[in-house]
């Protein structure tokens, strides 16, 4: 049994799902032989960043949905003892914690996602393994930053309120089309709101608000019956967006409002934002990639750095 996070509370909720069985293609040809989910942020695949945000919450069994040419996921979140004992033979303390590290974060499980139909059927390919119990879904293209406490804020709000809780975050009304989009009003919380509909990936015209559902998820199990017979909707997929449509018709579906630090790895431009950033918070890379990339940003410029300090 893996031991809990030791900063993490007790939780009612203690399953995490993280779909993870995309294709990849905007990343081609990186993700030909190699999972999404696995390209580097700094020195971790963005799925580790994932998982240990569902540790540090207190959510200690972890669902992985996988699909073919996956396997480097399952090996990642295993031990790798010729690697591990290579390490302990050079006393190398540091590198053979990191190496350990992803096995040690939650008690792991894989299964896969057999037919690509959407992100609602590879949350129904979790009711086995959830059962009759809430749990959380984890979208691995969205990274939350580390020192934000969201996953955190949803499980708290479930344990309070019941029912299901989905993330939001406000977008500007040219970028609604790229996500679920709820209709909201308010229940006297300030970053709390009670979601009475939603709409896959409206367009600008037909959106209720500008509130995006981004990839965190709190659900009940009352979410599975309600997937089993939603029929396929945009692109042809099962979409989990029109199985919490259903249920908010009840009242049973609430929205934390994020305004933190997200990071979208899903897109290109994005996921090299991304790097950058965390790269620059890290206390061992920062201060001299920092100082690099203001050299560096001055010789796009034009400028070399002492002719920038002497027009100052």
């Amino acid at each position: 049994m893996i031991a809990p996070h030791p900063s993490a509370p007790a939780r009612t909720v203690r399953k995490a799902v993280v779909p993870a069985a995309g294709l990849g293609t905007r990343f081609l040809p990186a993700t030909k032989a190699t999972p999404k989910e696995m390209l580097p942020v700094v020195d971790k695949p963005a799925i580790q960043y994932v998982v240990e945000e569902a540790a540090a919450a207190g959510l200690d069994d972890v669902l992985m949905i996988t699909g073919r040419h996956k396997r480097a996921i399952e090996d990642h979140f295993d031990h790798a003892l010729e690697l591990e004992q290579a390490l302990t033979a050079k006393g190398d303390t540091v590198r053979l914690d990191a190496v350990r590290d992803p096995a040690r974060l939650a008690s792991i499980h894989h299964i896969r996602q057999g037919d690509p139909l959407g992100l609602g059927h590879a949350v129904l390919c979790a009711r086995r393994h959830v059962g009759d119990q809430p749990f959380a879904v984890l979208l691995g293209d969205d990274l939350i930053d580390p020192r934000e406490t969201l996953l955190s804020r949803m499980l708290d709000i479930r344990d309070r309120r019941l029912g299901s809780v989905v993330a939001l975050m406000e977008v500007p009304p040219e970028q609604i089309h790229r996500y679920g989009c709820a209709a909201v009003e308010p229940t006297g919380e300030e970053d709390l709101v009670r979601v009475t509909g939603l709409v896959e990936k409206p367009n600008r015209r037909q959106a209720p608000s500008r509130y995006a559902v981004i990839g965190r998820y709190v659900l009940d199990p009352a979410v599975f019956p309600v997937l089993e017979r939603t029929p396929p909707g945009r692109g042809g997929e099962i979409q989990l967006t029109d199985a919490l449509q259903e249920m908010a018709a009840d009242g049973t579906v609430h929205g934390v409002v994020f305004r933190g630090l997200r990071h979208d790895t899903g897109d290109k431009a994005d996921y090299l934002r991304t790097v950058v950033r965390m790269a620059c918070a890290r206390p061992d890379l920062g201060p001299e990639f920092v100082a690099w990339l203001r050299v560096f940003l001055g010789e796009l410029d034009g400028v070399l750095p002492g002719q920038r300090d002497a027009a100052a």
